[in-house]
């Protein structure tokens, strides 16, 4: 698994902390969900690794399952953070969609094996899927106000509703991922740009293409 560079973490030395702490047992608990799975996981395993007591664990995570789950809130931020940029106006839209996409892949990119272990999970879990649709569905709100904002701009198509394709870039970006994740390694972003490039072409008001300069 290829080492992340740290999250951002909020300002206050008590909330650095707390953020910082949180960030390690997630790290630990995903380093070790993508050596061996997510059933083979516990929790022992896990504190022992971040170098934590069971409750300072149970504190951040009310159950292995959250662990996951704060995977998903993970890129809920960055889904966020490209929401924030809409809300700025001052990029166009194309140009934020593809940098969320680009810095979505960040994490499971990090990992096949990692991406592997969290789709058995959602596979074989109830409460993994639950959690799962939660956060999905919040990020697809906020990608249908991204798109929103990019049809007021005569960016988008206006003929369908955002959340719809809010839904179809979703389904998109998670497709991309599972096929990259079950062929021999190579970059998430390569096969991601083409994909975007795709997407982009068919709600662009005018079939714009979208540029996929250079690679990250």
């Amino acid at each position: 698994m290829r080492a992340a560079a740290p999250l951002l973490v909020p300002a206050g030395r008590r909330a650095r902390r707390k953020a910082e702490l949180r960030e390690r047992i997630l790290r630990s608990a995903l380093e070790i969900i993508a050596r061996q799975g997510f059933f083979a996981t516990t929790v022992e395993q896990i504190t022992d690794a971040a170098d934590v007591g069971k409750g300072t664990f149970f504190n951040y995570f009310p159950s292995k399952e959250h662990v996951l789950s704060g995977f998903g809130q993970m890129q809920l931020a960055r889904v966020r953070a490209g929401h924030a940029e809409a809300q700025a106006g001052q990029r166009p839209a194309r140009e934020i969609l593809e940098r969320l996409l680009m810095r979505l892949a960040e994490e499971p990119g990090r990992s096949q094996a990692l991406v592997r272990s969290m789709m058995a999970a959602n596979l074989s879990s109830e409460a993994v899927r639950h959690l799962f649709r939660r956060n999905l569905g919040r990020g697809r709100r906020l990608l249908a106000e991204i798109i929103a904002y990019g049809q007021r701009r005569g960016e988008i198509r206006s003929d369908r509703p955002p959340i719809d394709l809010a839904r179809a870039l979703q389904q998109l970006f998670m497709g991309t991922i599972l096929l990259w994740a079950v062929f021999p390694p190579s970059r998430l972003t390569d096969r991601l740009r083409p994909t975007f490039a795709l997407f982009w072409s068919g709600v662009a008001v005018g079939g714009k293409a979208a540029s996929g300069k250079g690679r990250s």
